[in-house]
Formats: structure tokens, C-alpha cells, sequence
């Protein structure tokens, strides 16, 4: 039997600030990793197909999917399941 987890937490609203920051930035000069092979380089450099219901970006490396993004009325969807990571620089406001 595992033990509850006493550690206390907050809710997700903690990840709005990190989040804006990060997602201010622009976010092609980000270095991925590809699931499928393991290749990095810029999202910049991805393959993307926009003749879809969304825009599809593939590895240019073993043309995996590495990122889907879907935009509808006031809202976006977006699938990074195939991105092992993702390093985006940051601008340093200190």
C-alpha cells in the first residue's frame, strides 16, 4: 500500500505566470526533441503540412508527427505528444 502524498500543493492556476512567459516568447527559436528518432534542432526547421484541419509539423529527420496544432473560434489545441522536450530560451528581464 503507498502512502498519500503529505507534501502540500496549489492549484494549476500557479502555472499562469511560467506559462505566459513562456509561451510570449517565440516559440520556432525553441530546440525539440524528436520522440521518434531523437534528432534536436529548431522548431523552425520542422516539416509543416498546413493541408489539414490543422497545421501538422513533422521531424525532418524520420518524418515523425511531432507537433499538431488545431485553432477554432477563441480557442487552440496543441499536441506535443511527439516532442521529448522542448528548450525554449527566455529573455532575462533582470
Amino acid at each position: 500500500m503507498t502512502q498519500p502524498n503529505t507534501e502540500q500543493y496549489v492549484d494549476g492556476n500557479a502555472l499562469a505566470g511560467p506559462l505566459a512567459e513562456v509561451f510570449a516568447v517565440d516559440v520556432t527559436a525553441a530546440v525539440g526533441r524528436c520522440m521518434g528518432c531523437g534528432r534536436t534542432g529548431p522548431v523552425a526547421t520542422l516539416r509543416v503540412y498546413q493541408h489539414a484541419p490543422g497545421l501538422v509539423a513533422r521531424c525532418p529527420g524520420c518524418d515523425g508527427v511531432v507537433l499538431r496544432l488545431v485553432r477554432g473560434p477563441g480557442m487552440a489545441w496543441l499536441d506535443l505528444k511527439g516532442t521529448m522536450s522542448l528548450q525554449i530560451p527566455l529573455v532575462d528581464s533582470g
